[in-house]
């Protein structure tokens, strides 16, 4: 299995960038899978997770109203719109097998990515 995020850059506050995470070997719509990140200094965190099967998503409180995870087969994305200079981290995609909940946590998961840097400009 191999997960392989893109989309990462340099974005001004108050702007979007759109996260795409592409899978190979597994197929996101039987996993639940989703978005971390970790800040400088910080721990990672769960951004947002999306169980196809169940048409569970799940969301941080920080990023409700602003963020949308959505999925197929192959890839995972995770638009963000209004981003803030806080969220400037390296973001992760991640899978696991679970799906009777959505856990978007990430000893849950068990396939990772190698992340993508966001850096949101103040």
């Amino acid at each position: 299995v191999k997960l392989v995020e893109s989309g990462g850059g340099l974005v001004q506050a108050g702007g979007s960038l759109r996260l795409p995470c592409e899978a190979a070997g597994l197929d996101f719509d039987e996993y639940t899978a989703g978005w971390f990140r970790q800040a400088p200094g910080k721990e990672r965190e769960g951004v947002s997770c999306v169980t196809k099967l169940k048409g569970r998503t799940y969301y941080a409180d920080s990023v409700k109203g602003r963020f949308t995870i959505s999925s197929d087969n192959a890839n995972v994305y995770l638009q963000m719109n209004s981003l803030k200079s806080e969220e400037t981290a390296v973001y992760y995609c991640a899978a696991q097998t679970r799906t009777t909940h959505t856990y978007c946590t990430d000893w849950t998961m068990e396939y990772w990515g190698e992340g993508t840097l966001v850096t949101v400009a103040s």
